[in-house]
């Protein structure tokens, strides 16, 4: 046989070895595919499917009808928690049959998921316990099933219940989305996020979640990316009205209710740098808020301490950074009830737009530029309040400096305040008040001015206030001087911080002192 005719041979024979070893190969997949998926995949949850197509000319696998359960709940029915889904269909693209053949694990290009309904059952109310939940109970099980670098989820909804009274914890409908680049190494299932990813897009209609046993957090439209994020509708509504919370809670604490119409951020990077999760943002938007705090003096005082912002941002244990924090066209209303008065006194700021530069945590820093704070407003919904305060963030001493202007402001409009809460009621016009203070953890001072024309004073009885002190209104229309005389008048106030009450206690108490200086 000439050398050329064997070649032609050795050649048949390889083709024909590799044609069998191809017809085994796909006859094996077709038979062991579904027992790996059903039975022996190692990992602690059962599938099972309606139909299973295997298509080896062009390398994909469609399941129709899936269905997930834990395999401990098949055991036993009390284990409820774990992961339970049904799936319409599951498609896996570029699948690779050797690595199914030794490696018992499904490796392919991508899989997309259509119109799952996933059921998270937790022994406990938390989304996230911590790092390793998500880790343990989601992506290490079905890592053992299957590896692919492309995720695509279509009209998907999730809900994840407390086991104990089966009550939702969060619930989210018709979720998309889309992950690119996905990759899950032993080291990286170490770390707090299981999996890194070169991007993502995720969007879905509506998102309800439970934080605590005090608040739920709904919202409409979500739209995420690894660089935008933006929310609409979105509501914080306490659980209990103002009477059950307050006899719910020890000690001194506000109650929020927060409605605002769109949240954005852009520019985002965010991630762990080993185990320090950072969140970079360049803008952070809110529009159209509409916030509530309400606080009642019926429960004992809350006597920790209150730190000021500069050590709240320092003490952050993650790397914050938002250049601009913008909030637009919104409404702040606080509230004070003491225990003897049926109704509570309320100071309101309409058209409030703020504006914050350089916000960021302390951690791991050792120098930071000054935090910005611009705030325009209608105080009592009627005069032009205008704020410029800043502090910084590194500062130990705690350090602030806060400045403001408010102008032509009818004092009857603080009625809905001075009566139920100092027993006091105004009439009168300021037509400016200026004041300008530094402080920080300890104590306050700075300039105080205002200039204001006819002042008068009514001072109520503290047992119907309804009546008029008559005496002690007669005293005060002595000691209480009734105008500027055209000028503005200033005064230098020093006063010392409570540490048990916040920034704004010792904002208000300076300007008191200010007022009492001049009035009297």
């Amino acid at each position: 046989m000439k050398w050329y005719w064997k070649i032609l041979v050795g050649l048949g024979c390889f083709v024909m070895l590799i044609v069998l070893l191809n017809i085994g190969l796909n006859l094996w997949i077709k038979f062991q595919l579904p027992k790996r998926i059903n039975n022996e995949n190692d990992s602690a949850y059962s599938v099972t499917y309606k139909n299973l197509e295997v298509s080896l000319l062009n390398s994909n696998i469609l399941a129709t009808d899936v269905i997930i359960v834990p395999k401990a709940a098949l055991k036993d029915t009390l284990q409820k928690a774990g992961i339970y889904a049904k799936v319409r269909t599951i498609e896996v693209k570029g699948f690779k049959s050797w690595d199914l053949v030794f490696r018992d694990k499904i490796k392919a290009e991508s899989i997309i998921i259509d119109q799952p309904k996933l059921m998270l059952y937790k022994k406990n109310e938390k989304v996230i316990n911590d790092s390793k939940s998500i880790r343990k109970s989601v992506v290490a099980p079905f890592e053992k099933i299957i590896a692919v670098p492309n995720i695509f989820l279509h009209h998907g909804d999730l809900k994840i219940m407390y086991v104990k009274n089966n009550t939702p914890i969060l619930s989210v409908h018709n979720i998309n989305l889309q992950l690119d680049g996905i990759l899950i190494t032993d080291h990286i299932l170490e770390q707090k996020i299981p999996f890194q990813f070169r991007n993502y897009k995720l969007s879905c209609d509506r998102l309800y979640y439970r934080p605590n046993a005090f608040y739920h957090i709904r919202t409409k439209r979500i739209k995420a990316s690894k660089t935008d994020f933006k929310v609409r509708h979105f509501e914080m509504i306490p659980e209990y009205s103002r009477r059950a919370f307050v006899a719910k809670i020890p000690k001194e604490r506000d109650l929020f209710t927060v409605l605002c119409d769109s949240i954005s951020a852009s520019k985002i990077d965010w991630g762990f740098n080993g185990n320090d999760f950072f969140f970079h943002s360049n803008t952070v938007a809110l529009d159209l808020v509409a916030a509530n705090i309400y606080r009642s003096k019926q429960p004992a005082d809350d006597l920790n301490k209150k730190y000021l912002y500069n050590k709240l941002l320092r003490d952050l244990k993650f790397d914050l950074k938002i250049d601009t924090l913008k909030i637009r066209r919104s409404m702040l209303e606080y509230e004070e009830q003491k225990a003897s008065e049926a109704v509570s006194g309320k100071l309101s700021f309409s058209q409030f737009n703020l504006t914050a530069n350089h916000i960021c945590s302390g951690f791991k820093k050792q120098k930071l530029p000054d935090l910005n704070i611009k705030i325009n407003c209608r105080f009592m919904n009627v005069s032009p309040l205008a704020i410029d305060w800043k502090f910084n963030v590194m500062d130990q001493s705690d350090g602030f400096q806060i400045k403001g202007t408010l102008s032509h402001f009818d004092i009857d409009k603080i009625t809905p305040f001075s009566k139920p809460h100092l027993n006091v009621t105004a009439k009168g016009l300021m037509d400016e008040v200026h004041f300008n203070f530094t402080g920080n953890d300890r104590h306050a001072a700075g300039d105080f001015a205002v200039k204001y024309d006819d002042l008068k004073l009514a001072i109520y009885k503290k047992d119907d206030r309804k009546k008029k002190n008559k005496l002690l209104t007669f005293v005060a229309s002595i000691f209480v001087k009734k105008d500027t005389k055209e000028k503005v008048k200033d005064a230098h106030i020093e006063v010392e911080r409570i540490p048990e009450k916040s920034f704004y206690n010792l904002l208000w108490r300076s300007i008191a002192e200010g007022l009492k200086k001049i009035l009297v």
